[in-house]
């Protein structure tokens, strides 16, 4: 619940510039306007490295499958949504018993 919470808010907050003005690259770079909002835009950015290379790890060390999809909903909506997908395919993957 709370990665689909933070896609709905990321959507409401975000949504409405990138749709007056799609510069994708744009938005991306206005994390970084600020020693504040660099350190805050880094660490996203390093969680979703964290993320990506766990999601790798478990693929091959307990083939857990559809991974992939975590780190992509990790770029659009973030991290939060991204790692919150990551945990319920590992977990409905376990409980299935093939992991």
């Amino acid at each position: 619940m709370l990665g689909a919470g933070f896609a709905l808010a990321f959507a409401a907050l975000r949504g409405p510039p990138l749709l007056r003005d799609p510069d994708l690259v744009g938005a991306a770079l206005a994390g970084f306007v600020n020693p504040f909002s660099s350190g805050y835009a880094l660490d996203a950015i390093f969680c979703w490295c964290v993320l990506t290379v766990w999601v790798i790890y478990e693929a091959k060390a307990k083939r857990i499958r559809h991974g992939w999809i975590a780190p992509v909903l990790g770029i659009v909506p973030g991290v939060a949504t991204g790692f919150a997908v990551c945990l319920l395919l590992r977990r409905r993957q376990e409980a299935d018993g093939k992991a």
